[in-house]
């Protein structure tokens, strides 16, 4: 079964989707990112020597603060009122990487996936920074959604 891509008018053309006679209900998204790194890097972040300071926390308020901006990045995305951002940043010295996860929650009448990627995206990409100068070939990978609850398109889980 196709479905028609909700951004595409019948013209063809790009726009924002109506969500004027949309029910407001709860709804919640969260997303994952990786990035690899050697074993003296991730040492580095975890045992706090880094010259920048916290680098877990630097990236956690960055995903959080990306959240709340999503629609001034995506042009096509509704500003949403967030009732909860959450990112998680686990080290995993076993596979020489970390895993963010963000979690996204409101109550209205579209859905927070673009949020939760973003906050993400931008947690990752702020590891990525703040660690560039000792190390440049980190990989960042596996930035996808994880789970969705609530609205129309039903659920949506990974598991």
């Amino acid at each position: 079964m196709t479905k028609n891509l909700t951004h595409i008018n019948a013209d063809g053309n790009a726009h924002m989707v109506d969500v004027t006679e949309k029910k407001i209900t709860q709804r919640e998204a969260s997303a994952q990112a990786f990035i690899e790194m050697s074993p003296e890097t991730l040492a580095m972040i975890i045992e706090g020597r880094h010259h920048k300071g916290d680098v877990f926390a630097t990236a956690r308020i960055a995903g959080i603060q990306a959240a709340k901006k999503t629609s001034d990045l995506i042009p096509l995305c509704h500003p949403l009122m967030l009732t909860k951002v959450e990112v998680n940043i686990e080290a995993e010295p076993e596979k020489q990487r970390v895993k963010i996860t963000s979690l996204c929650k409101l109550s209205g009448k579209t859905g927070v996936e673009m949020e939760a990627l973003t906050a993400a995206s931008i947690a990752v990409l702020t590891i990525y920074d703040m660690c560039k100068a000792v190390q440049k070939d980190m990989v960042i990978s596996q930035i996808r959604l994880v789970e969705k609850k609530g609205g129309k398109s039903g659920d949506f889980s990974l598991a």
